[in-house]
C-alpha cells in the first residue's frame, strides 16, 4: 500500500539524490543479477543512493505503486523514473544515459 508517508519518502529520496536505485540488496551487496547490473552501469555516473527493498517489505510493494512500474530494480535519475536495468543498459549502450544524468 502506498501510504502518504511512503509517497513523501519517495518524493524526498528521488528529489534529494541525483541517482536512486530501489533494488534487491544494496550497492555493496546486490542480491540479484538485475540489481547488480544496474549498480555497475550507474556507478560511473556519480554517487548512488540505493534502497534495499528486501529489508523493507512495505517499500518493495509501495515503490511499484508509486512509479506504476511493475519490476525491480527501479532507477530514478534527477527525480524521474528511467526504468529498470534493461532500459538503462540500452540507454547506456546508445550513449543516451549520460545526457539524462547531466540534465537537471
Amino acid at each position: 500500500m502506498l501510504t502518504p508517508e511512503l509517497k513523501a519518502r519517495f518524493d524526498k529520496e528521488t528529489s534529494e539524490h541525483p541517482i536512486v536505485i530501489y533494488m534487491k540488496g544494496n550497492q555493496l551487496f546486490p542480491r540479484c543479477g538485475f540489481s547488480a547490473r544496474a549498480v555497475d552501469i550507474m556507478k560511473k555516473y556519480g554517487p548512488l543512493h540505493t534502497v534495499d527493498v528486501l529489508a523493507e517489505a512495505d517499500v518493495r510493494d509501495a515503490i511499484k505503486l508509486y512509479s506504476n512500474f511493475p519490476t525491480l530494480p527501479q532507477i530514478y535519475v534527477n527525480g524521474k523514473l528511467v526504468g529498470g536495468s534493461d532500459i538503462i543498459a540500452e540507454l547506456n549502450a546508445r550513449g543516451e544515459l549520460a545526457d539524462l544524468v547531466k540534465q537537471k
